[in-house]
């Protein structure tokens, strides 16, 4: 194949492609928040919730991150918004792990408590985002109520978009969601016994 007959097919494979596109911008006519859902058990659901969380903030949007199970250790993320982004209001349940804390009962007080501060932003219309990190393992655990939870989701603001992370969060989450990206661990570098890296993995 020459390089003129290449340059043609691309050309109107391209412009097809366009059509495809342009059909389906023209075709989505709801202008409303949506639920994003990242699962699965692959590395980067909390990564692409936070490049969301920069894409609002470049819009001058106003933004919460709720952090469940994570807070004993710093992270880059919580570094990076404290010292530049203090217009984000930022809460970690600070606990850790559960597999670390082997306190089933302090647990769940300490998702209870957090969750009193995700609540109210769920009902808060001044929020354009709102970012609930790892919630799915408090459903999953049933550290909370899971009808809740879903309740105050789905009956938040209008134009208010939620992002969820974690793996599982169960069959009610998802239907619920509007974007489900399913994250799959191809390979992962701890398996080879290479640590977690500040900057990469926290």
């Amino acid at each position: 194949m020459d390089t003129d007959d290449r340059t043609r097919r691309h050309n109107a494979a391209m412009e097809k492609q366009k059509a495809r596109v342009d059909a389906s911008i023209e075709a989505a006519d709801t202008e409303r928040g949506v639920l994003v859902l990242l699962t699965g058990n692959g590395k980067g659901k909390s990564s692409s919730a936070f490049g969301m969380v920069m894409r609002a903030l470049g819009y001058g949007q106003r933004v919460g991150v709720i952090q469940f199970i994570k807070g004993v250790q710093l992270s880059g993320e919580e570094l990076y918004l404290q010292q530049h982004c203090p217009q984000v209001d930022f809460h970690q349940m600070g606990t850790g792990f559960t597999w670390d804390t082997q306190d089933r009962s302090g647990d769940i007080a300490a998702a209870q408590a957090t969750w009193a501060l995700a609540e109210p932003m769920l009902a808060d219309p001044a929020y354009d985002l709102v970012v609930l990190d790892e919630l799915t393992y408090m459903l999953g655990y049933d550290y909370l109520d899971a009808t809740r939870v879903l309740d105050a989701i789905a009956n938040r603001p209008p134009a208010q978009s939620v992002v969820v992370t974690g793996r599982g969060g169960g069959r009610e989450l998802r239907e619920l969601a509007d974007t489900v990206s399913e994250v799959k661990d191809v390979r992962h570098a701890f398996a080879s016994g290479i640590k977690a890296r500040r900057g990469v993995d926290y």
